[in-house]
């Protein structure tokens, strides 16, 4: 407690706020200088891919980044709190940044680290409201990864697998909750359907821009195959322990090469082209971010100028 109370005392200082902020950001664009160096095939690729493919991609991952800050809020309300658009948006990016760097899912622990220490939310409710969403993400996922090739029945099969497997986890965490008392966590209806709606919204996305990329290789490809497909590389999302989950990903890929029937050339190739344009995505919303940051403290300095001018009037 001693350690938290002092690290809250250090973070309120504003030179303080400023060091660690310009230090996030700078680091971060090295991040992606080094990635692109390890790995120069993607720029390669890139030159390589039509320009209406990367356009197309790099509106469905703006178009995914919405829905992420939109889950956001709904996971927020489920533990009583809400954020400003602006720092919903900010968190989110921040976030989706360290799930590319990050192993597993990086991006909620960021989440939770950062409302814990800024607006008091509990860890566990915050990780609870997660998991809904989460085990509706897996729950979908399941769907699309069966229903575009593969009888009703194993369709059903997998759905039951998913949301047993979810339901199991939700119960256990709640099990383990020493102080329930605490909680500020309220399972509102209205909320929870809203988390089901938006996790089916990012698996249609995810089915959408797997499609473009798949056709992009191969033109022969069927959307019912990109559903197939996008189903396999979300559950990948949930054992990733490298950047973007490079290697993870192709492996769920071909082991469900017998659901999807996509070829391994068009795996491999497909691939490259997503991660290559979703860096360029992901260093255009560092940009984004930086700016509103800016913006803001240029707003702030103008607003506490005019303060002091009118102060000095007589």
């Amino acid at each position: 407690m001693e350690l938290l109370r002092s690290a809250k005392k250090l973070w309120s200082k504003p030179a303080v706020k400023k060091s660690v902020v310009v230090g996030i950001l700078v680091l971060t664009f090295v991040a992606f200088g080094r990635f692109f160096m390890q790995h120069p095939e993607y720029l390669r690729q890139l030159g390589h891919t039509s320009p209406w493919t990367i356009l197309w991609v790099l509106l469905l991952n703006g178009a995914m980044i919405v829905v992420l800050v939109a889950a956001t809020e709904a996971t927020l309300r489920l533990c009583g709190k809400s954020l400003g658009l602006r720092e919903n948006f900010n968190l989110t990016s921040y976030a989706s940044i360290a799930n590319f760097f990050g192993p597993l899912q990086s991006g909620p622990g960021v989440k939770a680290a950062y409302l814990k220490a800024r607006h008091g939310v509990r860890l566990r409710d915050f990780t609870l409201a997660s998991l809904v969403l989460l085990s509706f993400f897996a729950l979908f996922s399941a769907l699309f990864l069966f229903i575009g090739t593969r009888p009703w029945w194993q369709t059903v099969g997998a759905l039951l697998v998913a949301g047993g497997c979810s339901v199991l986890a939700i119960r256990f965490f709640m099990q383990r909750d020493k102080t329930p008392a605490d909680s500020q966590l309220h399972f509102q209806p209205a909320i929870v359907g809203t988390l089901a709606g938006l996790a089916f919204l990012q698996v249609v996305i995810a089915s959408a821009w797997y499609y473009v990329e798949l056709q992009a290789v191969d033109p022969a490809i069927q959307f019912s195959q990109a559903i197939s497909y996008a189903g396999a590389a979300n559950f990948s999302l949930f054992v990733s322990i490298t950047p973007d989950g490079v290697g993870i990903r192709e492996t769920f890929l071909l082991f469900s090469q017998g659901i999807h029937h996509v070829p391994t050339r068009d795996i491999v190739a497909a691939n490259v082209i997503d991660r290559a344009v979703y860096v360029v995505f992901l260093i255009g919303l560092l940009a984004v971010v930086s700016l509103t940051h800016v913006s803001s403290k240029l707003k702030l300095a103008d607003l506490k100028r005019s303060t002091a001018k009118s102060s000095s009037k007589p």
